[in-house]
């Protein structure tokens, strides 16, 4: 994998990856300039991964990895290169990321859908206890994790939402 250097502005799970609200909302709203679609279906699957390259529009860069090629090649930092949003389609694969070396600070979760669900936590997150307890591994490593969907709603506390469930 080629190294490039980034500046993460947002790292988000959203099971629908590329999409209208990363487009119209979030790409003006951090001015990114690079979208990073982190998921390994996706790596190994060229429709998909063409398909995700028509939606964004000129002007910002898509690149496709795994999990773990993104996690153990990517150089970020802040102020360092390109304006970049990092996409994962589920909170294990943020995870996962995490603990390849992928050190983020902040975790936005803005579309999860588990056919187990446990806590219902927005119209658009639905976590399951494996969900839930990801999330709580990343709150035990001081990355603060919000749920929000656009950037003007108003973020939920998440552990508020899932502190009575156990892992």
């Amino acid at each position: 994998m080629k190294q490039t250097t980034a500046d993460i502005v947002l790292v988000r799970v959203d099971n629908r990856l590329v999409h209208g609200q990363i487009i119209e909302a979030w790409v003006p709203h951090t001015k990114a300039a690079r979208i990073v679609v982190a998921d390994d279906s996706v790596a190994d699957d060229f429709f998909r991964e063409t398909v995700i390259r028509m939606a964004v529009p000129k002007g910002v860069e898509v690149n496709v990895f795994s999990v773990e090629e993104f996690a153990r090649g990517h150089v970020y930092g802040v102020g360092n290169g390109k304006r970049t949003i990092v996409l994962f389609s589920t909170i294990a694969d943020a995870l996962e990321a995490y603990r390849l070396g992928f050190a983020f600070e902040k975790l936005n979760v803005g579309n999860v859908y588990s056919e187990a669900c446990l806590k219902k936590c927005s119209s658009s997150v639905f976590l399951g206890r494996e969900d839930i307890c990801n999330i709580k591994r990343l709150l035990e490593n001081k990355v603060e994790v919000e749920l929000k969907r656009v950037p003007r709603d108003k973020p939920i506390d998440i552990k508020e939402a899932i502190k009575r469930i156990k892992c």
